[in-house]
């Protein structure tokens, strides 16, 4: 049996250069470039290096770039009135308002105010209703990223495959069941109340691992030759140093276990998590192309 790594840093990179090709190509043909906006509430550290990188390879592709900071004690009738303001921005095609946001704030309301044609995390209420009935709409960066990885290694096509996902948030798990099925697999959803998980996993031919729960699915629950896509991203205790303790990165899946039966899996990290940036980078074009009404690129057709 082949057992492939599948390589994440550069699928993403794949992405990101076609993205910086359409980009040029259309500053060319139309003279407009695709503008992202994103949103910070707050100083949260995580949300700190996720709004950075994104800023990074926004302007890195060529892309116009904003952010727009508030601070975490701010009302949301604040941060409305700046989701608004980006709405109205002809020169803005994506908006992000970057998640969690502070206790104050009513994140649903907030997904809600964002034009759904500019909703580039595919969150919006519309887009999720649009993807279910496969009429188009933004889809939600990681489900998006997954889907690409898994058609990479098993075609467009995913007629006569099971598909499990383990989790189901409207974040991951439920959009994701929307593209297989789409693409024709069988789908079970499965998550942390189902019971004899290991033995519905067992059945998969693809795997999508998005529970939140420290490698939790082990190498025995893993189908010989399946498609493993591990979503998770752990951060977990190990022995080591200056306190005599350090952290490390795990997701989903044992990985060590797994990777021997699957016949591809990611890793953590280096596996879905540098796709979902990527992706939203793809959106953003998607979206600009519609908002402009220009063709859209074969690459993201």
């Amino acid at each position: 049996m082949t057992h492939r790594l599948i390589d994440g840093r550069a699928f993403a990179e794949r992405v990101r250069r076609q993205v910086a090709e359409t980009v040029a190509d259309l500053k060319s043909a139309y003279d407009f470039v695709p503008g992202l906006a994103v949103v910070l509430v707050g100083n949260d550290p995580a949300s700190q290096v996720y709004v950075r990188n994104k800023e990074k390879q926004t302007v890195e592709t060529g892309m116009h770039s904003e952010r727009h900071d508030l601070p975490a004690d701010a009302g949301q009738d604040r941060l409305l009135a700046l989701v608004q303001q980006l709405n109205r921005d002809p020169d803005i095609h994506g908006i992000l308002v970057q998640l969690p946001l502070p206790s104050q704030m009513n994140a649903d309301a907030v997904i809600d105010a964002i034009d759904p044609a500019k909703d580039v995390d595919g969150f919006h209420a519309v887009n999720t209703g649009r993807l279910w009935t496969g009429t188009g709409g933004l889809v939600p960066c990681t489900p998006l990223g997954c889907m690409m990885m898994i058609r990479d290694v098993l075609g467009a096509d995913l007629s006569g495959k099971r598909a499990t996902i383990v989790g189901r948030s409207n974040i991951v798990g439920k959009p994701m069941a929307a593209l297989l099925l789409a693409a024709n697999a069988t789908v079970t959803v499965a998550h942390s109340r189902t019971k004899d998980l290991a033995a519905i996993c067992r059945e998969a031919d693809i795997l999508v691992a998005a529970i939140g729960r420290p490698q939790m699915i082990k190498g025995n629950w893993i189908k010989p030759g399946a498609v493993v896509l591990d979503v998770g991203i752990n951060r977990v205790e190990i022995d080591g140093g200056p306190d005599g303790k350090a952290g490390r990165l795990v997701g989903d899946v044992d990985f060590d276990a797994a990777r021997g039966v699957a016949g591809a899996i990611t890793p953590v990290p280096g596996g879905v998590g540098p796709m979902t940036i990527a992706c939203l980078l793809a959106n953003t074009v998607i979206a600009a192309c519609r908002i402009r009404g220009v063709p859209l690129p074969s690459a993201f057709a």
